[in-house]
Order: structure tokens, then C-alpha cells, then sequence
């Protein structure tokens, strides 16, 4: 039986009676818990509880009984562990030249041993009692509930890593996840047995390229080279899609056919970590009906932007679209096809690394064909910028989001004047009116990828496509954003002693809200950007007029108090 088809973790009718009678206030609780015994053994119990039950549907008292009885704690897989490549004070500490922000990345520093995992030997001796995907080496998880390793997280947890000269630690999360390539054909989502058949933004060549900048260990290359073609391949194979363009739309005499990627999950079902909401959204909806919706949620999910408005199907005005028109396989994104741009580009110059001239050429075709199909598909000229693609409607997308962007960062079809163009582009909407970062969207949905949440990873590669950039209007922009992020996100961490996955770029500054679950605090991803953006403009960068207002003590006292209630 596949991992990904658990009758506990997965599907089955444990699974539904426990999280629709919600025993635990995140869903996600329940399916993290490992087994004290056989997973026979629990369903041969659990079929003889429903038995005795008149109409099969156990008491909430008993389902709470039977789950304490028969599944462990959330958080045993890991042992303690600390990195042993962990320093005091890594270089990057003398290119800062503000006091407070040099004292400040110390102390992100020493979040990697808070962070760092190692997951216990039975985990890969008894595979079947644990919902956590064994992985050889030791980890940085995220943070909160996030238990477990993520996919695209980790490529700012390793940028991060190995500017604080952990790069033993940087490449082991390496090799984890070029091992769950090998097992798996791709990278899953997260390192549970649910998130198995989805994957997120394919980010595993650019963590080799970042460690192979400080390493040039070709050694290494050479024997992850075929995983990282396989992973490339996956995305080739099951997350490719054809645009046709008609003659107008393309500026051709005749209709034009281009091969782009998007993110797409064909797997029916609630999502197990979600499932009473997932249940709850599609009440009223016929079985096709429901099974597509979840599908379509957990491609949201594949793209690691879930929830927002950006994967909203938008009905005939005045209807407004929410959640449950989300159909992301309709969308051609400009982030993934920027992203695979970059792949393509990183995987040819490997193989010339590597004197694999034939394959190199290969890939800077498909590079090519990928550049010029960025440019017929997602460029918008009216617009000035690249705008997602809806296969639905035939028509860019024309909301403003930080993803517009992404081509200046991974260097995707920067010809002509596309980087001015794509700068008065972003100086023309009001994200920029936003003191403290650049808002994930402009609409407010209640959504954790909209207004009024920010997230790191979008800041760092709108600003280093910026600073890259030729432009010094572009560069100066850069500093700007670098400057205004850096402060508010030291504002809230020395106003609640933690950094945060998303942060409110709304009134003075504050952890971010909305989605499922309560605002996480760790926070891997956020303090791997804090650290690029920190060496990025070390000798610029202030903390001056970081502080936030005093009201802001009590909220962080309050929210400290509601982490430490939440079930982690």
C-alpha cells in the first residue's frame, strides 16, 4: 500500500469520525499523532468500537478515549538535536554595520538550534505507525505546528544555514531531499504521508546552486545530477500544460502553441490536516462537484500559496469569488514558470560543470522555449509586467501580486525595456503605499495569501530582482523595501522576542492573521530572508525608528499566550 492511501493518516472511516467530531482544535493534531501500536491493530479496535455503536457513529467521548488510548503525542518522531557546524558568530555579523540589527542576527542565528530536528530510528524502521516521511539527516523545521520539513521554505532555511557557515547542515537538507526525489519521483509538500502527492515550487536546483556557490563541491553535484533531472522531469510530465494563443492574442498570423507548467493535484478528497473544513466548504455541492473542489484545494496547496485570491475562478460581476471557486489547475502561474525558467538555466550549467556538453544544450533549449513562451503567455504590454494566465477565460489575471515580479529575480526573458516596464509597473500600483512591506495581494479575502498579510519569501525575491537589476531606480527601490521590512520585522520581534511566518503590513506593523490556523512563530523562512536581506545591505541598512507603539506590548504578551494554548 502507498504511504499517500493510509486508511489512518489518509483516508477511511477513522479519519472522518475523529476530525469531523473535531477532537482537537487544528485538524492537523490528529494526523501528526504516531501509533502506539499496528495500524491493524488500531482499525481491527476502532471497527470493533463502531460495531458496538448503535448506527456506527461513536460518541465524541469515546473517539477522544480510543485516540488517547491508541496514538502518541504529536513531536516524538524527533530526537533533540543540535547542529554541530553551529557557530557564535558567523561572518556574516561582521558585514552588518548597525549594532542593533548585527545583535539582532545573532540572535537569529541561534534559532537554528531551536529549529533543528533529527528524526528517531523507528520512524524508518516502522514506517507504517508514523505519518512523518523518514529523511537520513538532521533538519530545520519551520516552526509551530509545522512539525515537520517543508519543500520551498527550505530554500531560504538553507540560504540562510549557509550564510551562518552551517554547511555541513545545508547539505544534509539537501541530501533529505534528494532522497524523497529517489522515493518518490518528486519533492512532497511537507514530510507527512498526506502531503505525498503534492509538491510545492520546485526550489531543489537552487539550493544546490546556493551551496555549490560556497562550496564548489562538484562531487556532490555529480552524483545528485540524474535526482535533480528526475525532479525536473516530474514537473515536465505531470504539471505541464499547452497555451494556445489565437491570432490576436499573440500578434501572429496564425494560432501559436506554447508548453508552460502549472500546479495541479488530480487526487479527490478531503485534505486529511484539513479535513472538517474541507467537508464544511463543499456542504450543498454534488460528489463531482465536491471531489473537483478538492482537488483544486489541494493544488492551492502545491503552490504553497493557500489560501488566495489569486487561484479564485471570478464569477460574472456582481458575484464575488470566495474560496470554494478556487480552481488553481486554471491558472498558468507566472512564479512557477519563472521559477522552472531558472531550473532550466541552473541544470544546463551543471551539466557544463560537469563536461556534459550534449545535455547542456538540452536544457538551454528548453530554457529558450521556456523564455519565449513567458513572453507570448504571461507578458502583458499594456500592463508592463508578467500577469498569471487563466485557461478558464482566456485573459491575464490583472490583480496586482508580489508573483508579478518573479522573472526579475530568476532572470527569465529580461530583454528590451521588460525591467523599466516592469518597475513603473510596480510604482504605478498602491502596494508601495504600505510601510512595512509588500502586501501578498490587494484584496482583502480573510484569506493568509491577501491583503493584509505580507510574507518573506515574496519580499526577498521582489527585492533581489530588484537590486540585480541594471537600474539604480530599480536598486534604489530595492534598498527601500529591504529597509522598510528589515525594520518592522525587527520592531515585532523585539516586541514579542519572535519572528513569525507573515506579518500585517496594515497600521504600525504586527504578525500576520487569517487562513486556518493562528499566526505560527519559529520562523524558518522569515529568518533565512532576514539574514539574505542583512547581507544583501549590511552596510546600509538601520535600525533606526523600528519601534513599535507600546500597545503593541499587551497584543504580544496576549499573543504569546494564545501560541502556548495551541496544540503543537
Amino acid at each position: 500500500m502507498r504511504h499517500d492511501q493510509s486508511p489512518i493518516y489518509c483516508t477511511g472511516e477513522l479519519l472522518r469520525q475523529v476530525q469531523m467530531n473535531k477532537l482537537f482544535s487544528d485538524d492537523k493534531y490528529f494526523v501528526d499523532r504516531p501509533l502506539r501500536g499496528s495500524p491493524e491493530t488500531v482499525l481491527q479496535d476502532f471497527q470493533q468500537l463502531v460495531n458496538a455503536t448503535p448506527g456506527g457513529a461513536v460518541p465524541k467521548e469515546q473517539l477522544e478515549a480510543f485516540v488517547e488510548a491508541h496514538f502518541s503525542p504529536p513531536g516524538q518522531e524527533f530526537e533533540p538535536w543540535e547542529p554541530s557546524d553551529w557557530t557564535l558568530s558567523p561572518e556574516l555579523l561582521g558585514r552588518i554595520a548597525d549594532p542593533r540589527l548585527r545583535s539582532w542576527a545573532q540572535e537569529l542565528n541561534a534559532k537554528w538550534k531551536q529549529l533543528g530536528r533529527k528524526v528517531q530510528a523507528e520512524v524508518q524502521s516502522s514506517p507504517e505507525r508514523h505519518s512523518l516521511i523518514y529523511v537520513p539527516n538532521p533538519l530545520m523545521v519551520p516552526g509551530g505546528r509545522f512539525r515537520e520539513y517543508y519543500y520551498w521554505d527550505s530554500f531560504w532555511v538553507v540560504e540562510g544555514l549557509l550564510l551562518c557557515n552551517m554547511t555541513a547542515t545545508a547539505k544534509g537538507m539537501i541530501q533529505n531531499f534528494l532522497h524523497l526525489v529517489e522515493k518518490f519521483g518528486h519533492v512532497p509538500n511537507g514530510g507527512r504521508v498526506y502531503y505525498e502527492r503534492r509538491s510545492q515550487p520546485p526550489f531543489l536546483a537552487l539550493m544546490m546552486e546556493a551551496y555549490l556557490e560556497r562550496t564548489r563541491d562538484l562531487a556532490f553535484l555529480n552524483e545528485s545530477l540524474p535526482l535533480l533531472e528526475k525532479e525536473y522531469r516530474f514537473w515536465q510530465e505531470q504539471r505541464a500544460v499547452n497555451v494556445s494563443l489565437g491570432a490576436a492574442a499573440a500578434g501572429e498570423e496564425e494560432e501559436e502553441e506554447y508548453a508552460l507548467n502549472r500546479y495541479h493535484v488530480p487526487v479527490g478528497g478531503p485534505r486529511p490536516e484539513a479535513y472538517s473544513a474541507d467537508v464544511e466548504l463543499a456542504q450543498g455541492l454534488q460528489e463531482e462537484a465536491r471531489q473537483a473542489l478538492w482537488a483544486e484545494l489541494k493544488g492551492a496547496a502545491e503552490s504553497g500559496w493557500d489560501f488566495s485570491s489569486r487561484w479564485f475562478l471570478p464569477g460574472p460581476p456582481p458575484v464575488e469569488a470566495t474560496l470554494r471557486d478556487t480552481q488553481t489547475s486554471a491558472v498558468v502561474p507566472v512564479d512557477l514558470n519563472a521559477l522552472l525558467c531558472r531550473v532550466e538555466a541552473l541544470l544546463a550549467a551543471f551539466c557544463d560543470s560537469l563536461g556534459d556538453v550534449g545535455k547542456a544544450e538540452q536544457f538551454r533549449a528548453a530554457h529558450e522555449r521556456r523564455v519565449a513562451a513567458v513572453r507570448a503567455v504571461l507578458w502583458n504590454e499594456e500592463a508592463g509586467v508578467w500577469l498569471d494566465y487563466n485557461l478558464a477565460r482566456r485573459r491575464h489575471n490583472r490583480a496586482f501580486y508580489p508573483s508579478n515580479l518573479i522573472p526579475l529575480w530568476a532572470e527569465c526573458g529580461l530583454e528590451g525595456a521588460a525591467v523599466e516596464k516592469a518597475l513603473r509597473y510596480l510604482e504605478s500600483t498602491t502596494a508601495l503605499s504600505y510601510a512595512h512591506g509588500l502586501p501578498t495581494s490587494l484584496a482583502h479575502t480573510g484569506q493568509q495569501w491577501d491583503l493584509p498579510n505580507a510574507w518573506a519569501p515574496l519580499q526577498h525575491m521582489v527585492i533581489a530582482g530588484l537590486a540585480r537589476s541594471s537600474s539604480p531606480r530599480a536598486q534604489e527601490l530595492a534598498f527601500t523595501l529591504a529597509q522598510n521590512w528589515v525594520r518592522m520585522n525587527l520592531a515585532v520581534y523585539e516586541t514579542y522576542q519572535a519572528m513569525f511566518e507573515k506579518y500585517d503590513v496594515e497600521g504600525d506593523g504586527s504578525p500576520g492573521a487569517g487562513g486556518e490556523y493562528v499566526v505560527q512563530e519559529g520562523f524558518g523562512w522569515t529568518n533565512g530572508a532576514a539574514l539574505q536581506l542583512l547581507d544583501l545591505f549590511g552596510d546600509r541598512l538601520t535600525a533606526a525608528g523600528s519601534s513599535l507603539p507600546h500597545s503593541g506590548a499587551w497584543l504580544g504578551a496576549c499573543l504569546v499566550l494564545l501560541l502556548a494554548l495551541e496544540p503543537l
